[in-house]
């Protein structure tokens, strides 16, 4: 296996992050998210690039990983948050480095930026193997709790 390589994702990639998006809301919420709806929404990244944007990681030219960073203004740090969100690796590419890599990727990018002031991320409370992972890339808990407001007809 040749070593993964992390981009920024394009416009081809949007079936695949798509497809990724669907697995994993359904692998760690049990949801079945809207398909029209999930492809709006990826697409929208790529039109609208003031959301944010996507993170893909491959090997041998084939995406096995990915994640969005969306933005978040910070009054207090008078900067940018960089929030990572949508996480997913493919099953049989887990435990192989590949959020390792993509997380590397988003620091060395925050680190070139003197607008950014950090990286955050929001993990669901029972999803214990993504907070090892977490953890284990040198992230701490922070002391915030999550609290949200969805409005009806939206799922997710």
């Amino acid at each position: 296996m040749t070593m993964p390589l992390v981009r920024r994702a394009n416009k081809a990639d949007v079936p695949l992050i798509v497809a990724f998006n669907a697995a994993m809301a359904e692998e760690t919420e049990g949801l079945s998210l809207d398909p029209i709806v999930l492809q709006r929404g990826v697409e929208e990244i790529f039109r609208n690039p003031q959301h944010g944007f996507y993170i893909v990681c491959e090997i041998d030219n084939v995406v096995h990983a990915c994640l969005m960073i969306t933005y978040e203004w910070s009054d207090w740090r008078n900067g940018q948050f960089w929030w990572i969100q949508s996480v997913y690796v493919q099953k049989e590419f887990r435990q192989q480095g590949l959020y390792k890599q993509m997380y590397e990727f988003i620091k060395t990018e925050v680190k070139k930026s003197k607008g950014i002031a950090g990286i955050r991320l929001y993990v669901d409370h029972n999803n214990d193997k993504a907070k090892e992972v977490y953890k284990k890339s040198g992230m701490k808990k922070s002391n915030y709790e999550l609290f949200e407001y969805i409005r009806p007809g939206n799922t997710g």
